[in-house]
């Protein structure tokens, strides 16, 4: 029914936002009583919950936005460390994780774990 919305939902880095046609959809739908809220989650293919903080974001903000994304964590190395990992894979990409991290902490004195250096 609604193909468009449900393939907004995941990406390979995670969840996306669903779109801000299918929220107006829900509201309108929640507005003009055509079911309760456990009604239109099975309509929309959304969760309950979904279909709670929604609605409860609508009422409290009167927008269907989604919130902004929270962040999350910051990355270990500045854009000229990056600079030499790309470099350090130039001169050696055969080197492994462990090597990188090594060269990467003679050349800038920062030290990164291998799980760091291999994102």
């Amino acid at each position: 029914m609604w193909e468009d919305e449900q393939s907004q939902q995941q990406s390979a880095s995670g969840m996306k936002a669903y779109s801000i046609d299918l929220r107006q959809k829900v509201i309108d739908t929640y507005n003009n009583q055509e079911g309760s809220q456990r009604k239109l989650a099975i309509r929309f293919s959304v969760s309950l919950t979904f279909i709670q903080k929604l609605l409860k974001r609508y009422r409290s903000n009167a927008t269907v936005e989604p919130k902004a994304h929270g962040g999350g964590n910051t990355s270990k190395l500045s854009s000229e460390q990056m600079a030499i990992v790309i470099t350090l894979l130039e001169e050696d990409n055969d080197a492994i994780l462990v090597e990188l991290c090594s060269r990467l902490e003679e050349r800038t004195g920062v030290l990164v774990s291998r799980a760091t250096m291999g994102r």
